[in-house]
């Protein structure tokens, strides 16, 4: 079962001092830098675009397409800024990443900054992570020394200067645009495209913005080639990502594979949900996700099998619950969650989400009527597609799927006039407050 993992950027995970310059030249690190810089920026566009790159953050969006829009006519600067803001419910490795082999991560962004033909490269770290930004400022430091960052590179003629940026922790600055304000010292709030960050991005210049594993792939690509890469993977979801298992299973952590593995694959990795139990649903891709069932086990994990799911890969986030968790009460504390970390910008998300927890937590104290539901689904379609960012639609997804799935349990509530879950709710809570 062991052979279904494709170990790359968790390769070097548990060698001693993975984090070091030396660990990671040990094993060929920076060499993929080497070979960059003697190819011409135009082909390792082209080669990532070969590679099949999706964006590992969420949406999916072909990487190396992405890095061709950067018009190179522009005579301003261009930057490549990494969202390293990981703040997604269950989410959980770009920040191990980052802890384990930060090198990967700035071989990454200096490759790719040569790519899009940028000097000053900017990795937006989220703020509460105080131990992964003194590591990933570290790796940048050891870079600077062994002149693989500074004013020409190995001889190259090429220049790049790398900025750790400490985020303000809010969620919403993990939204691109909103991140670029940040950056840019003023409060984290989405922007209005068009423009797009490609044409004017950060300080009004051309910028490129990638997730944290999205960049720590490109080296690999880089030194093994395009074909290997889509070697990997689904016809349409190439190569590796890490799936973050948490929740209920007996091994939680992170499991680096193709994409198209399938649930029941990861879990069988994982160890098996835990003795004596069931699973009852899963998220694929972080909170802000539709939630699946185990109905939906053998699905394949790429972006066309989940989306003919009703659902998104996004993160790949694996949650999972047994059936001792109260499907109302895990829904409500998401809820709780996005109208606490709305920016406030727009009304729909701003007055939408705060409406979405009251109607929520009067069904979970089993208060109101089946009306409510559809009063529910009909405050969640008047977000949905209304608000200014994707914090808004990301809301309602645990909401409208949890109904669909499993509407009987919310009517349950209101029939027992409580949850009928509080006879285990030590349990219940215990397998929340680990996800929270």
């Amino acid at each position: 079962m062991t052979s279904i993992l494709t170990p790359v950027l968790t390769d070097n995970w548990g060698d001693e001092r993975a984090w070091t310059l030396a660990s990671y030249e040990a094993r060929g690190g920076y060499d993929a830098l080497k070979k960059a810089l003697t190819m011409a920026p135009d082909d390792i566009i082209s080669a990532v675009k070969d590679s099949g790159l999706r964006g590992r953050g969420g949406a999916g969006f072909p990487t190396g397409m992405k890095w061709s829009f950067i018009p190179q006519d522009n005579p301003k600067p261009k930057y490549l800024v990494v969202n390293a803001d990981e703040s997604e419910p269950g989410t959980c490795k770009d920040i191990p990443l980052m802890m384990a082999s930060p090198h990967t991560l700035v071989e990454g962004v200096i490759i790719s900054s040569f790519a899009i033909r940028g000097n000053k490269a900017f990795i937006y770290i989220r703020g509460e992570v105080l131990h992964v930004i003194r590591r990933v400022q570290a790796a940048v430091a050891e870079a600077y020394a062994a002149g693989h960052l500074g004013t020409n590179i190995h001889g190259s003629g090429y220049d790049l200067d790398i900025v750790v940026h400490a985020g303000a922790g809010a969620y919403i600055c993990g939204e691109e645009t909103a991140l670029l304000e940040g950056l840019e010292g003023r409060r984290g709030q989405p922007r209005l495209r068009p423009p797009f960050p490609a044409v004017a991005g950060l300080y009004a210049s051309p910028t490129v913005i990638n997730n944290v594993e999205s960049i720590a792939s490109v080296p690999s690509i880089v030194g093994n080639g395009a074909e290997w890469f889509a070697s990997m993977g689904t016809e349409k979801s190439k190569g590796f990502g890490i799936f973050s298992l948490s929740g209920h299973v007996n091994r939680p952590g992170q499991y680096e594979a193709p994409l198209g593995i399938t649930l029941r694959e990861l879990v069988d990795l994982a160890g098996g949900i835990r003795a004596g139990h069931q699973l009852k649903f899963w998220t694929p891709g972080g909170s802000s996700t539709p939630l699946l069932t185990a109905e939906h086990l053998d699905l394949p994990l790429d972006f066309e099998g989940m989306a003919g799911a009703g659902t998104m890969l996004g993160t790949r986030a694996l949650q999972l619950f047994d059936e001792t968790v109260c499907v109302v009460r895990a829904v409500l504390r998401w809820t709780e969650f996005y109208k606490h970390e709305s920016c406030g910008k727009c009304t729909p998300c701003r007055e939408g989400t705060w409406w979405l927890v009251q109607t929520l937590a009067a069904l979970e104290k089993g208060q109101g009527s089946e009306s409510d539901l559809d009063l529910l689904l009909d405050q969640c379609d008047n977000i949905l597609g209304r608000s200014f960012c994707a914090l808004g639609d990301g809301a309602t997804s645990p909401i409208t799927s949890s109904i669909k799935h499993f509407r009987d349990e919310y009517l349950a509530h209101l029939t027992h006039g409580g949850c009928p879950f509080d006879a285990s709710r030590s349990t219940a809570w215990a397998g929340l407050e680990a996800m929270a």
